[in-house]
């Protein structure tokens, strides 16, 4: 690891969090400025503003995304440090207002993070002595040198004692990895959960249906191919965005999608309902709207373990 970001955020976000147990946690923006600092896999920390002044817990860095407010609470839930949707976004107009972003603005920025931790308060660390008095939103730091390598190791230190040090030690980049394989190697190191598949599946497929290539996002569902209760895992691969009712024709059986893309529409919808013809017509046709990175394609083995445990044929 050589990069690490430091984000500011507030007591009542960290309490609210801290007594939870989540597997991810949305690290939300009020306003729509891209988040570039990290790559997967990096370490992102929480610091409290004042008068705390102190490191109190971090995650590792999944994506950013900008959302719809409402497609964030039903992606994310109390996962966004707010007991309610209410609350969420009375907290988000109290910060807009503030910072004088347009409160009519209807999307939120998502930093989604993985294997959240947050630390008691006698285990804080206080902040960096180089940090710069008018920071507003978050500071890049080198792990490897001054101020970052020392904050990084009393992190590591503390991971220790709450027994995920393999998890954060092995955050160090492998030799000549390019960043599509490192892309790759995070999603089988820490493993996201179901917040943030919905939102990489969603991209992956430029939040489209895969099948009908509706647009509204809505309607839209990240459908597991393998699901998660037969262990599938929340991987982009083992995933695919459909509207809900063609996701639900999916789950049950009444289509598929061969390992060459293309949809298999099943008899059995005329012969349990006497009708289907919106769905007929996609048979034998090749996905409309497939991801761009082979790396995020729909992998074969998962449609091929669809076809053969679900489809009725």
């Amino acid at each position: 690891m050589g990069t690490m970001f430091v984000g500011l955020t507030d007591y009542d976000w960290y309490c609210t969090l801290k007594s939870e147990r989540y597997d991810e946690v949305n690290f939300w923006r009020p306003g729509s400025t891209a988040f570039k600092a990290l790559i997967p896999n990096d370490l992102f920390l929480f610091k409290l503003k004042k008068p705390y002044y102190a490191i109190v817990g971090g995650g590792f860095f999944v994506k950013y995304s900008l959302l719809p407010i409402s497609l964030a609470w039903e992606a994310f839930g109390k996962k966004n440090g707010t007991s309610s949707y209410e609350e969420f976004s009375e907290r988000l107009r109290r910060y807009r207002e503030k910072n004088r972003i347009d409160l009519a603005n209807p999307y939120v920025g998502c930093i989604i993070l993985t294997e959240p931790f947050f630390f008691e308060e006698k285990d804080w660390i206080v902040q960096p002595d180089n940090w710069p008095s008018n920071t507003v939103v978050g500071k890049i730091m080198d792990t490897r040198e001054g101020e970052g390598k020392r904050l990084f190791q009393e992190i590591c230190k503390r991971l220790e004692r709450k027994e995920i040090s393999e998890q954060a030690v092995a955050r160090e980049s492998v030799v000549n990895e390019n960043d599509e394989t490192r892309y790759q190697r995070i999603l089988v190191r820490h493993r996201i959960g179901q917040g943030a598949f919905r939102v990489i599946v969603t991209d992956a497929y430029q939040r489209r249906c895969a099948i009908s290539g509706e647009k509204t996002l809505p309607v839209l569902e990240a459908a597991h191919i393998k699901p998660y209760s037969k262990d599938g895992p929340h991987h982009v691969q083992n995933g695919v965005l459909l509207r809900s009712d063609i996701h639900k024709l999916f789950d049950e059986g009444y289509l598929t999608i061969a390992p060459d893309y293309r949809i298999e529409v099943s008899r059995r919808i005329k012969e349990d309902y006497g009708n289907g013809r919106i769905y007929y017509q996609f048979h034998g046709q090749r996905l409309l709207v497939l991801p761009n990175r082979a790396d995020e394609l729909p992998s074969k083995e998962f449609l091929a373990w669809h076809n053969e445990n679900v489809y009725l044929g």
